[in-house]
């Protein structure tokens, strides 16, 4: 089950909108092909309802219904209610998983809890609802009042519940715990079916996963790029690599080659950035930086493992800097079609090491630069120039650009207004290209980095992500102004294409 909509959701400054949880929804269950989606809590705003009733609106439409969950409350009711209205019908009732919650938050004794959660279960019965139980606080109440736990659980099989859901809400347990428990539990529950559900404080949520599943739990609940409250939850793409590569006998049904398309789309809607070295889906996962690493690849791939980036349909890139062989330049020029001679490729590597020892960054789009830099060659001929520019901010007007391009000699100049003093550069820009009938990459990401600690006057990089119908590729700007390092890293992007 993921439940990124609902618990990834609880991410700090993270709200998705209803076309962003409907079109979330529909692709993990159609393309990432994951059982069952928990797309919110009950009664948290008329918003979220809206979202709910959408979803559950498309979802009945296309016979997957069943497969849409919501969180739901021990409230009397009105959650099932709520619930009955959206067109929803699986509820994942939260009730106390532990003694000192439910004596500390309820204040009831066990029998009233339970008396409650059995109204609750009836009333959504008898609204053709179904019901899976979260055991809130789990983990904690196996290892503190684990007596209260077997008594709550005992209850629960003689109610109409399809899952009893096992979460360790505070991320405390260590993978023996995780395998010990959840093994006491199926010995003495054989026939239930039960979820974990586990959190990331300790950065332990994928190792206490596989020990569930070792253990024989029957259901896991994951998030899209681990997102969550605090540390997060468990990461789907770790979680399903694992099983894939070390419980082979274990048979999932997700699409590992979709994993990467669904975490950058989840990355682009919730705002929350994918660090470069995160497992699987980070930037950096499959680039080779040292250049030993780089000719044990042309050499019987001494340095790959079994997570190929094939598998989750990425591929491998060879990082460029102080850290480049010889191996690593090759693999790059390779990729560029170039080739160069031995005594060639030690001279641009070399250059490849200075401008990495001065910490700037070079990527495979920067080499023909460097190249004719290096060789006094004649490879990289700067074509297009941004030859001169206005641009213009005023309050209460559009932000307005003028500008004027040389192409192999001849000099464009258009006008245009944008939301930005850069938007209206690029609209400028695209005008120009169309006169020359051509087109200009799709922009997919722009970043801008100022290094800690600097004034209003320090250098910045822009680095801009573009993409054709062939390749995506970077460039980079750098300048003591934003907009003229982003002029600057698209120049560059022109003498590319």
């Amino acid at each position: 089950m993921d439940t990124t909509l609902r618990d990834g959701e609880q991410t700090s400054g993270v709200a998705f909108s209803i076309s962003e949880k409907l079109n979330i929804t529909q692709l993990l269950i159609e393309e990432l092909k994951v059982d069952r989606v928990e797309i919110a809590s009950a009664r948290v705003s008329e918003g979220e309802f809206l979202a709910v009733k959408t979803i559950a609106n498309w979802a009945i439409s296309h016979g997957y219904i069943d497969q849409i969950e919501v969180l739901s409350f021990v409230d009397n009711g009105v959650s099932v209610d709520w619930m009955a209205k959206a067109g929803i019908k699986v509820q994942n009732l939260l009730t106390k998983g532990s003694m000192s919650h439910l004596t500390y938050q309820l204040k009831k004794d066990p029998e009233q809890h339970f008396q409650d959660i059995a109204d609750v279960i009836k009333k959504a019965l008898d609204s053709g609802i179904s019901t899976n139980v979260y055991l809130e606080d789990w983990s904690n109440g196996m290892r503190n009042s684990q007596e209260y736990v077997l008594q709550l659980l005992d209850f629960l099989s003689t109610q109409p519940v399809k899952r009893i859901l096992l979460p360790d809400t505070l991320g405390v347990l260590i993978p023996s715990e995780t395998f010990e428990f959840i093994s006491e539990i199926r010995t003495k529950y054989p026939k239930t079916h039960f979820d974990f559900h586990a959190h990331n404080d300790y950065d332990l949520s994928t190792a206490n996963v596989l020990e569930a599943v070792k253990a024989g739990v029957n259901g896991l609940h994951l998030t899209v790029n681990g997102m969550g409250e605090r540390a997060g939850n468990a990461p789907m793409a770790s979680v399903v690599a694992v099983i894939n590569d070390f419980l082979p006998e274990i048979e999932i049904g997700i699409n590992e080659s979709f994993i990467y398309t669904i975490s950058k789309l989840v990355e682009t809607f919730s705002g929350v950035r994918i660090p470069s070295n995160k497992p699987i889906v980070g930037d950096n996962v499959f680039t080779q930086t040292a250049g030993i690493h780089a000719d044990g690849d042309n050499k019987k791939n001494l340095y790959f493992n079994d997570l190929l980036p094939e598998r989750f349909g990425r591929k491998r890139k060879y990082a460029l800097g102080k850290n480049s062989g010889k191996a690593n330049i090759e693999k790059n020029l390779q990729e560029l079609g170039l080739k160069l001679s031995d005594d060639e490729i030690k001279k641009v590597t070399q250059r490849v090491i200075e401008l990495g020892d001065k910490k700037e960054t070079v990527t495979k789009e920067d080499l023909p630069y460097i190249i004719s830099d290096v060789l006094d060659s004649n490879l990289y001929e700067e074509k297009v120039v941004v030859e001169s520019y206005v641009l213009t901010h005023s309050k209460g007007l559009r932000p307005s650009a003028t500008i004027s391009v040389r192409i192999d000699g001849e000099v464009f100049e258009e006008n245009a207004q944008g939301d930005g003093q850069f938007d209206a550069f690029m609209k400028a820009l695209t005008q120009v290209y169309h006169r020359k009938n051509m087109c200009l990459p799709k922009l997919i990401d722009y970043a801008v980095r100022i290094a800690p600690g600097s004034n209003s006057d320090a250098l910045c990089e822009t680095i801009i992500t573009w993409e054709t119908e062939h390749k995506t590729f970077i460039t980079r700007g750098l300048d003591s102004d934003q907009t003229v390092c982003a002029i600057k890293s698209t120049q560059k992007m022109l003498n590319i294409i």
